[in-house]
Order: structure tokens, then C-alpha cells, then sequence
């Protein structure tokens, strides 16, 4: 692959004419990063000044080497929330030693991603639900809806746990709350409001923060503020290594850096879908992508991003074209670290409580649930178990509680598959599930059934015995039992062994086993294995009308011979025992 393929793959072609559409995106997000990286890193637990790096560098790295044109990248409030939830437990917030852990777990996601990437394992995010993500989602939003309290209501509050304690201490806190903090907060939100519903084009975020400046400066209320923040850029450093910090991290940053790509590829995707023609998403290449972003940004003070819903529509909307639109958005970042920062001092955070609280609002899902209520009670019941476990236990535990759920739930999907008996259907030579149709004619002495999954070792024997149960109901009165494996994708090795059982055992019942519709790949395993060497070529057919023909010794010797050949057409060309 030529190098400028891979890095900014986008300036190759670019044109004259997209500047405009760049240049406008790319200042409306990079307004709009400055409040969000600010409240993004309160939540986090870090200094106010570490948000905006956060909200800078990654956007120069991903514009290199990212495959969306309109994915902006900087921190997000799940990732953050999960961040602060990983860390605090390990070092008083806002500390050098916190700051240093989260550095390096922001270094250790990257490094994931980018493993990830480059052996293609992009797939792992299949393993992480829909309905656990919602469950997850909504929790996380109450978590950290609660833990933005202490800033809406100006206590102070430095405590951690679950989001109940947190919400019980807030409440015993009750008489020391500012009414003018709680004011201030309650505007913002509004305003929020206001500007999301009237002026779509006008970032709500920078409206409450130039708010919140305006009114500390003309009436010096006695409101908690961000303070200090330090100007210019930062300081090239290594996170320090220590080899019991990394053991500590290791499972969350592999968690983080999945659920990251997950929240980055999911909104890829869906902007794409605007621009089928233009360009394509390359998954792996975004892992790669939002790792090299992560990896550098911790040697600049910046903390963990991937790519956020919000911010990537509004660049979409304004007019971004190209991967410029970020690198703008990173220089607006840039002039702020240079020569604003002083002027956000007095920003207070209520402002950023106000901010965090509408973003996580859009979070929280009711449809999605109504939804899985009325059509998929099994996805309903593993989404409330991931929303009350990450509630209550905090949000580390639950998503990997929602992963083990959706594990469970697949693993007894396969081990317990759908299988039917089928008969034929009145005036035609099609067979259909009995339970089904009304209309199908069943015979006492043939049986026919069809699983629809694969056979491997955890779902053989619920087969088997089902096939069994099946055969008991005929009594005695049973002469062949037709397996349609139209829908069997594999066969593993201890299937093969139960499905050699089961026909034995027929055989001994005087029972003849046929197989139809025996799928390709499926033929090549049994022909290597030499199943349909030692079962005979006159037990496979193509579908199971000429199985039943065959059966009622109907149809000449030319075609039936035909038959048997096409039912166990291989590309395997050798038959060995295994």
C-alpha cells in the first residue's frame, strides 16, 4: 500500500472547492471543544487544561490517519466516567499520581487499539450487544448525572463509590447548597435547551460558558470556579511504568478501548451513510487510527478520546468535507491553550455541571427498551440486569457483567437451537414445520427434521435426544428418519461422533437414516472424514422429496444415480479416517 494512502488519504484528492465546507466545521467544533474538553475532564477527574489537550491533539492524529471525513475526536462522557471509575480507586483525584495513572491507561488503551487493529480483530465488538450497551449506556448516564450534582449545587464533595452512596451523601450535604451556584446551573440548562431547539447552528455549550463568564464578571457571585488553568502548550512526557499500575489497568483498558471503538465506528457509519459514494470506512484502520491517537495524545497531557456522536453530527452538519475540518478544530484548540486559558479561570462549575448533564441526558434510552419489552423479552431482561448491576455496583463491573450476559444468552441460543419436524404441504412437493402449518401430511413410518443451527459439541446431545424423543412418538411403525441439514453451517468433530451414535442406534431400531440438503462446506468435512464413504453414497440426497422417493422406490435408476451424485459433490477429493 503507497504511503499516502495511509496517511491523510484524504489530501490526495483534495479540492478548492471543499475549503469552505472544512473551514466552517472546523471552527464551529473547535468552539465547541473548548467547554467540552473542560467539563469532560472534570469528569474524569483531571485538571481542566488536560480536557483541552485532549480535545486537540487527538484531532491532528486522526486527521493522518483516520478513514471517516467527519468523525471528530476528543473525549467522550461514558470513557471519561469509566476512566475516573478505574483510576479513583487507585489515586486521589486530580493528583500527580493520578494524573500519571490516567496518562497511562490512556497509553494502554491506545496500545490495545492498535493491536487490535492490526490483526483485524474488529469483530470483538459483535461480542458486546446491543441491549447490554443500552442497559450500560442509561446507567452510566445516571452515574454520571449524579456525580455532576456537587457542581450543580456547589458542595463540596470528594468522596467516591457507587451512585447511590454518592446520591445519599449529596442529599446529607443538603444544607450547605449554593443558591446561586444552583441558579447559574439551572440556566445553563435551559440555555442548552434553548440553542439545541432554536439555533441548531449556534453551539449551546460556548452560549453557557460565555454566560457563565459574563455573569462572574459583572456581579463576583461566591460560586465554585475552575481556577487556575495554565496557558501554552504542553510538555512532552512518558507516563511512569510501573509494573503493578499496569496489572491494575490492564482490564480496563482493554474494556475502554472496545467500547471506544464501538462508540467511534458506530458514528462512522452512520455519517457515512450520508456519503455512500464518497469514501469508505475502513474498520481496522480506525482501530488503528483511534489507537495512534491515543498513544501519542499520553505523551502530551492528553487523556483518553475516540470519536463523539454530538460533536461528529455537528461537523458533518456544518459543512465538513474532508479530515482538514479536524485539523482546524485542532488549531482553535491550539490559540486557546496560547492565549485564552486565563480568561476560563473564573468559569463556574455549575456551567460545567450543566453541560455534562444535558450531554448525558441524550444518553439515556426509554424507546429501545419498550421496544425489546414487547418483540425480545430475553434482550429486555439482559439489558435491565446490565442497567441495575452498573447502577449499583458501579460501571466496571457492569459492563463486563453485560459481556458475560451476552456470552451466556448466545452460548444457550446455540446449545439449544430451534429444531422442527416437518411434514409435506398439501398439493405440492415443499415441507414445512408441522408446528407451524396446518395444512402438511405427516407419515407414521418416515420422520423428518431439521436444525436450524450448526452442530458442534455444546448442542450434539440436545439433538440427539431430541431426534430420539421424536422417533419414540412413532412406535415401532417408523422406517426412516430424514435429517434436512439445509441449515447445519458446521459439524465438529464431537457432533460427527454423536451423529455416528445416533444413526447406530436407529440402525439397531431397523431404522434408515437419510440426510438432504447436506450444504457444501459441510459435504467436504463429511467426505474427508470418510462419514459418507462408510454411510454410503445412497444416503444423501439433494432435497428431502427425492429422499422420500428414493424411499418409496419411485423414480428410474438414471436419475436416482444423478441424485447421489450432486447430493455429495465435494471439493474434498481424499477419505481418511479422523
Amino acid at each position: 500500500m503507497q504511503r499516502n494512502n495511509i496517511i491523510a488519504p484524504w489530501l490526495r484528492h483534495y479540492k478548492k472547492s471543499y475549503l469552505s465546507g472544512d473551514l466552517s466545521a472546523g471552527l464551529t467544533v473547535g468552539i465547541m471543544l473548548i467547554p467540552q474538553g473542560m467539563a469532560y475532564a472534570s469528569l474524569a477527574g483531571m485538571p481542566a487544561v488536560y480536557g483541552l489537550y485532549a480535545a486537540m491533539i487527538p484531532q491532528f492524529i486522526y486527521a493522518l490517519f483516520g478513514t471517516s471525513r467527519h468523525v471528530s475526536v476528543g473525549p467522550v462522557a461514558i470513557d471519561s466516567m469509566l476512566i475516573a471509575a478505574t483510576v479513583s480507586a487507585i489515586a486521589s483525584v486530580s493528583s500527580d499520581q493520578y494524573i500519571n495513572a490516567v496518562l497511562l491507561l490512556t497509553l494502554m488503551i491506545g496500545l490495545f487499539q492498535v493491536f487490535f487493529g492490526m490483526i483485524r480483530l474488529g469483530f470483538l465488538v459483535n461480542f458486546m450487544s446491543k441491549p447490554v450497551i443500552s442497559g450500560f449506556t442509561s446507567a452510566a448516564a445516571f452515574i454520571i448525572g449524579i456525580d455532576q450534582l456537587k457542581n450543580l449545587l456547589g458542595i463540596d464533595m470528594n468522596e467516591r463509590g457507587t451512585a447511590l452512596e454518592i446520591l445519599w451523601l449529596t442529599m446529607k450535604q443538603a444544607e450547605f447548597i449554593n443558591v446561586q451556584s444552583v441558579i447559574i446551573g439551572v440556566m445553563g440548562v435551559f440555555m442548552i435547551h434553548f440553542t439545541k431547539k432554536w439555533l441548531k447552528k449556534v453551539p449551546g455549550s460556548l452560549v453557557v460558558v460565555l454566560f457563565g463568564l459574563g455573569v462572574m464578571y459583572f456581579f463576583q457571585l461566591e460560586v465554585k470556579v475552575l481556577g487556575s488553568i495554565p496557558s501554552g502548550l504542553p510538555v512532552i512526557s512518558i507516563p511512569d511504568f510501573e509494573f503493578g499500575l499496569i496489572l491494575q489497568l490492564l482490564p480496563s483498558a482493554a474494556i475502554i478501548a472496545l467500547i471506544a471503538y464501538m462508540e467511534s465506528i458506530s458514528v462512522s457509519k452512520a455519517l457515512q451513510l450520508k456519503h455512500k459514494n464518497e469514501y469508505k470506512i475502513k474498520n481496522n484502520r480506525e482501530f488503528i487510527a483511534l489507537g495512534l491517537s491515543d498513544i501519542i495524545g499520553s505523551f502530551f497531557g492528553a487523556f483518553h478520546s475516540t470519536g463523539g456522536f454530538s460533536r461528529s453530527a455537528v461537523n458533518e452538519q456544518s459543512g465538513a468535507v474532508t479530515n482538514l475540518a479536524n485539523i482546524i478544530s485542532g488549531l482553535i484548540l491550539l490559540f486557546t491553550l496560547l492565549f485564552l486559558t486565563p480568561y476560563f479561570e473564573q468559569l463556574p462549575l455549575a456551567i460545567i455541571g450543566a453541560i455534562i448533564l444535558v450531554a448525558v441526558y441524550g444518553l439515556i434510552d426509554t424507546d429501545y427498551p419498550r421496544l425489546l419489552w414487547k418483540t425480545k423479552r430475553e434482550d429486555f431482561y439482559m439489558l435491565a440486569i446490565t442497567f441495575v448491576v452498573t447502577l449499583l455496583l458501579g460501571i466496571q463491573i457492569g459492563i463486563l457483567s453485560g459481556m458475560v450476559l451476552s456470552l451466556l444468552l448466545l452460548v444457550k441460543r446455540t446449545a439449544m437451537p430451534h429444531i422442527a419436524v416437518l411434514g409435506k404441504l398439501k398439493g405440492c412437493n415443499e415441507y414445512r414445520n408441522t408446528s407451524r402449518f396446518t395444512d402438511v401430511e405427516v407419515r407414521d413410518d418416515v420422520l423428518i427434521i431439521r436444525q436450524d443451527a450448526q452442530m458442534y459439541y455444546a448442542n450434539c446431545n440436545h439433538f440427539y435426544e431430541f431426534v430420539l424423543q421424536e422417533v419414540a412418538k412413532k412406535k415401532g411403525s417408523l422406517q426412516v428418519v430424514v435429517l434436512h441439514f439445509g441449515s447445519v453451517s458446521n459439524i465438529d468433530s464431537t457432533a460427527l461422533s454423536v451423529l455416528e451414535d445416533l444413526i447406530l442406534e436407529l440402525q439397531q431400531m431397523n431404522i434408515k437414516t437419510y440426510f438432504s440438503d447436506v450444504i457444501g462446506p459441510v459435504r467436504d468435512f463429511l467426505n474427508r472424514v470418510g462419514f459418507i464413504k462408510n454411510l454410503g453414497k445412497n444416503h444423501f440426497f439433494l432435497d428431502v422429496q427425492n429422499a422420500i422417493d428414493f424411499f418409496d422406490q419411485k423414480g428410474n435408476q438414471q436419475e436416482i444415480k444423478l441424485n447421489f451424485e450432486r447430493a455429495i459433490q465435494s471439493n474434498e477429493f481424499e477419505e481418511r479416517k479422523i
